[in-house]
């Protein structure tokens, strides 16, 4: 299978009903890169974020995948999701939901589980059902479901949101290690202090344009 090499946001407008989430954004971001998109609440990053991981369809402009083609379900294959709510299964365990989404993806589930499990710090509380764990124990397993096919694309939705200081750095480590791998990585984030010390691109969406970038 071809990796997602880069993202090539063109002219994309997204509208809900009369309101412009998304005005005529255009931006690309390379695979070995950590992007931040910035700004205030209502700016637009989410829907953006959506759009890229074709979630959402853009009401104009397009979103290519070099070298893949427009096939949808060929590009998400390639993509890992951590939204800002786990979606776990709440009623299976640690280790029963990253197996799961290893099984859904066609991929070794014991072996995923020794791979993705360690790296996130989940092993402690890997018998225990999800219902039961903080939300930092929650997104680190709803990150390891997102890394069981090493997807060429990881896609984060306010992932610091609620961590305490030893789950922030954990992912902090995954997502560097990720860049290492090839990875191209997309956070939205409304804080500046994570993208200063991981961020190659940031984007700052305002009304849904792109105000900043760098």
């Amino acid at each position: 299978m071809q990796r997602i090499e880069r993202i090539e946001v063109r002219g994309v407008t997204r509208l809900f009903g009369a309101t412009a989430a998304l005005r005529g954004v255009s931006c690309t971001f390379e695979a070995g890169t950590i992007a931040f998109l910035e700004g205030p609440n209502g700016a637009g990053k989410s829907t953006l974020l959506s759009v890229i991981g074709t979630m959402l369809q853009p009401t104009s402009g397009s979103v290519a995948y070099p070298p893949l083609g427009s096939d949808r379900e060929i590009v998400r294959s390639q993509l890992g999701w951590v939204a800002h709510a786990s979606h776990c299964y709440r009623e299976l365990t640690a280790r029963q939901n990253i197996e799961l989404a290893a099984r859904l993806y066609g991929v070794d589930a014991g072996t995923s589980w020794d791979r993705v499990g360690p790296r996130v710090g989940a092993q402690a509380f890997a018998e225990r059902n999800v219902g039961t764990l903080s939300r930092g124990q929650q997104q680190r397993v709803a990150l390891a479901r997102a890394l069981v096919h090493r997807p060429s694309v990881l896609l984060l939705d306010e992932p610091w949101s609620g961590l305490d200081a030893a789950s922030s750095a954990q992912l902090e480590r995954v997502l560097r290690e990720e860049k290492a791998a090839g990875t191209l990585v997309v956070v939205v984030s409304h804080g500046s202090e994570h993208a200063e010390r991981l961020a190659d691109v940031r984007v700052r969406l305002e009304n849904g344009r792109i105000a900043a970038s760098a």
